[in-house]
């Protein structure tokens, strides 16, 4: 679980497996003082604040060579090199990962909807044998390049039905400025504009052989949230893909979910 979503606090493993909670954090502290789990060194940094936070847990050297020999995971989908990230990059990662994991908790409980990681998507040949198929590049109207690198790509796909949508996850916790006045700026607006364009090109077709896409974007405050809806709602083509909601929305994959499947584009 851990390297499938490369950080993960101790809470959240606990409420991906049933169990007593007591009983996974003495096996994450044996894991972790074994060799097979990594503890951030930057995260030492929550502890002077006030509050607990549950300690984050990444894949160590020792756990990475079990998962790739015992467990036959490809090397290109290891991580072990955890234990020196900087606290900004953990911590979106974190974020990342909460949105995951209220995913993944969300499809356990209503069962007619199955959650597919970015290994598990089934993609055209030519993009499966890419080494970062997941991330690309578009040119714009004005022949303008631009890349294209989501926070984390997943898809939902009914059990019953058997319709995909593919989502790509924007994390956003607001150390990027919405709009600049420089388009050439890295800006929330240039992100949603680098989609639109990938819907309009058809892109999430031919690449990933999806008709149905959305682009989520989780952000830390409705203020922002208000913002960031704004300029969806202005880009040239593909509004309808665009979803955005805060951390402090309540349950945000049931919200999620429901417009994911709802919405119609």
């Amino acid at each position: 679980m851990v390297n499938r979503h490369r950080f993960l606090r101790s809470h959240q493993i606990a409420s991906l497996i049933a169990g007593s909670k007591q009983q996974v954090l003495r096996r994450l502290q044996k894991l972790y003082h074994h060799g097979y789990l990594e503890r951030p060194v930057c995260q030492l940094n929550y502890y002077q604040r006030p509050g607990s936070k549950s300690i984050a847990y990444g894949v160590a050297s020792r756990g990475a060579t079990y998962l790739r020999h015992a467990d036959n995971t490809p090397f290109s989908r290891l991580d072990w090199r955890s234990g020196s990230v900087k606290r900004l990059f953990l911590e979106h990662a974190l974020m990342v990962s909460d949105i995951m994991v209220s995913f993944e908790i969300a499809c356990r409980k209503r069962r007619d909807v199955r959650l597919l990681i970015q290994h598990e998507i089934p993609l055209p040949d030519a993009t499966r044998d890419q080494r970062t198929p997941f991330q690309w590049m578009v040119t714009d109207s004005g022949k303008k390049k631009l890349s294209v690198i989501p926070d984390r790509v997943f898809a939902l796909e009914s059990n019953d039905k058997g319709e995909r949508i593919l989502c790509f996850l924007e994390a956003d916790r607001g150390t990027m400025p919405v709009e600049r006045t420089k388009h050439n700026s890295s800006s929330i607006a240039r992100k949603l504009h680098a989609y639109s364009v990938t819907w309009k090109n058809g892109i999430h077709s031919s690449r990933f052989g999806a008709s149905r896409v959305r682009v989520i974007i989780v952000t830390s405050s409705e203020n922002r949230c208000q913002r960031i809806r704004a300029v969806s709602s202005s880009v040239s083509s593909g509004k309808g893909i665009f979803l955005q909601t805060c951390l402090t929305s309540g349950d945000l994959s049931d919200f999620c979910l429901g417009l994911i499947w709802k919405a119609r584009q």
